[in-house]
Formats: structure tokens, sequence, C-alpha cells
């Protein structure tokens, strides 16, 4: 799959099949996370990389909207270090694992992290040390159906604006 055709295709994903992801999959989707854009470079980003299921139900129960992290086969939580862009070079990771995973066959969901109360919680339980924040948690697996139809999106012509708004 090209670029532009995960970027119009990708939708979020909260149902998976049981079948596991290949290794070397994650280890792809995590490479792509990596080569994003940060600030100075900094490259603050972090990936702890969950297949263990009792893992996945305890991050699941502490989050408020990501309940079904634990029928994904593999959860991505995405820390930073503590820099003045973190939560933007964050960010940028997690679009990039979100668009790999697509282009990859897999479906994935992306829950808040930064500025939940379950945050410092997380990182924790993943055993991260201290001066880093969660910006993501990410739910990947195959889909075990992809939605139908058209999601709303506002035109182009809604939200472009030429040389001033």
């Amino acid at each position: 799959m090209d670029a532009l055709e995960a970027l119009r295709t990708r939708r979020s994903i909260r149902r998976f099949a049981p079948q596991a992801v290949e290794r070397e999959k994650i280890e792809t989707i995590i490479d792509c996370a990596r080569l994003a854009p940060s600030a100075n470079n900094l490259q603050p980003w972090e990936f702890v990389v969950v297949t263990d299921q009792k893992k996945r139900e305890e991050v699941a129960r502490l989050t408020d909207y990501g309940k079904f992290i634990r029928e994904a086969p593999v959860l991505v939580a995405v820390f930073c270090k503590e820099t003045k862009y973190y939560l933007e070079d964050g960010c940028a990771a997690t679009e990039n694992i979100l668009l790999a995973s697509w282009a990859l066959g897999l479906g994935s969901c992306w829950v808040a992290g930064d500025k939940k109360p379950y945050a410092e919680e997380v990182r924790r339980l993943l055993g991260v040390p201290e001066g880093y924040r969660l910006v993501s948690l990410i739910a990947i697996g195959y889909p075990a159906e992809v939605p139908k139809g058209h999601i709303f999106k506002r035109e182009l012509r809604e939200v472009l604006h030429w040389e001033e708004f």
C-alpha cells in the first residue's frame, strides 16, 4: 500500500482477530515510528511493546476509553523524555505507528495517554523510569472487522484557507 492510500483509507479498529502479530511486523512498525520527525532531532521516544495478555488487561482496566486493548494481540505504549516538545514528537511517532500498521494489513486504535489520570500508573506498570511521559497507547492486531461506509470528514474546501483565514 502506498503512503497516500494508507492516509486516505486508515480507520480506527477496535475489534481484533485473536491471531498473533508477527514479530517482524511489530519491529517494522516500531522502525517506522523511530523515523518520525522530532524537534531538534532529539528523538525523545521509547516504545514499550506489550504482548502479554495479563499486562494488556491491566493497562486496559486503567484506561477510560481503551477497554478494547485487552482484545488486541499487541499494545504499543509510546513514552517520551520530558523535553519541550515531547508531546508533538510523540504524536508524530504515534501517527507513524498507525499508518505503518495499516500499510502492513493490521488495524490499530490510538488511546490518549498524556494528561490522563492513569498515565503515571501505566508508566510504573510498564517499568518506565521517571522523567518519561506517556504520550499514547496503541492497540494493534489483525482486524476482526473493518467498518464499512464513509466516515465523516470535513471537506477540503471547509478547512483549506489560502493566505489568510
